[in-house]
């Protein structure tokens, strides 16, 4: 990519594409084509198709998805599919038709199977069942990898897929219901703390083993990649190190400050047993996280305190 080059970042609000903005910003890019959701609704073939006629990006990063975590994904399963299944295709496939240089597609380590050998390499898709508690999304992003894959292979087009860990940050989504885990946490223990409850319920029993990876250090592998990287095989980005959810929930609290008891709720589910990313390609090619766990959690609660709307929800 040249300092010019027009470039598309879909999804540029959510936390990914924000972070991708940030550090292609940071690396001096000045040709940066962005849209809202009310200015283009990636969901109309028709709406897309001209966006990509009129401004003929020449990269693409593909940041945008409807996301959430486990209570989410479970309630809202034909949602899940249909949404992030018709976006991807269209910016994709409208991608092909004008000509774009090189795109880079953003999914999910739910692309892997359920009982997955540990950590996860690359190669280890469609190889078993997948977790039925996010299955519909799963199945969403392997659509979006495996096009882009036969785009290259039927057409010789230059489109890479990065398959991310579990990410947070600046910008993540707080909801009391369709968050992830790990801001879930934040905004529970810290509503804990300020009315003074003796004790947190949290889901699960806390066994489950999780990778977390902050969203700046993943923004500076997707512009490593596209300005290094083509083939049509996936690149895992994690941090290659886990915790268990149980941990995870106490250093929560004690970074927010919550002093009071926490207790699982083992009726509700744990989600996929262990689910850690063999990074070891993206290490090979010369990329390696920055950001540790704690560091990043300190940077995400001020983030959350930052942003009052979560405040009012």
């Amino acid at each position: 990519m040249q300092k010019d080059s027009k470039i598309y970042v879909a999804g540029h609000r959510g936390m990914v594409g924000s972070a991708i903005v940030r550090e292609l910003q940071r690396n001096g890019f000045t040709n940066l084509v962005t849209r809202t959701h009310t200015e283009l609704d990636l969901t109309r073939q028709a709406d897309v198709e001209r966006f990509f006629a009129d401004e003929k990006p020449e990269y693409v990063f593909l940041a945008a998805a409807k996301v959430g975590g486990i209570g989410a994904n479970s309630a809202a399963l034909a949602d899940f599919m249909y949404l992030n299944m018709t976006l991807e295709m269209n910016v994709i496939h409208a991608a092909w038709q004008n000509g774009v240089k090189k795109l880079l597609f953003l999914g999910s380590s739910c692309i892997y199977p359920r009982l997955a050998p540990q950590p996860m390499r690359e190669d280890c898709l469609l190889t078993s069942a997948l977790e039925p508690t996010n299955e519909a999304y799963a199945l969403a992003k392997i659509s979006g990898l495996k096009y882009c894959e036969y785009l290259n292979r039927q057409y010789g087009t230059d489109y890479i897929s990065v398959m991310p860990t579990n990410l947070y940050g600046p910008n993540d989504n707080y909801h009391p219901e369709h968050s992830h885990v790990l801001p879930a946490m934040i905004r529970r223990f810290h509503e804990a703390k300020l009315r003074e409850l003796p004790e947190v319920t949290c889901w699960g029993d806390g066994s489950a083993l999780r990778e977390f990876l902050y969203v700046d250090d993943l923004a500076e592998l997707c512009v490593f990649l596209m300005e290094r990287y083509s083939g049509n095989e996936t690149v895992n980005a994690g941090t290659g190190k886990e915790i268990s959810i149980k941990a995870l929930a106490e250093t929560v609290a004690d970074i927010v400050g919550y002093r009071g008891e926490i207790r699982w709720d083992s009726t509700r589910p744990n989600g996929t047993p262990r689910k850690l990313l063999d990074v070891s390609k993206a290490a090979a090619l010369g990329w390696t996280y920055r950001t540790e766990l704690k560091e990043g959690i300190r940077l995400a609660y001020n983030d959350f305190l930052n942003h009052k709307e979560w405040q009012q929800q």
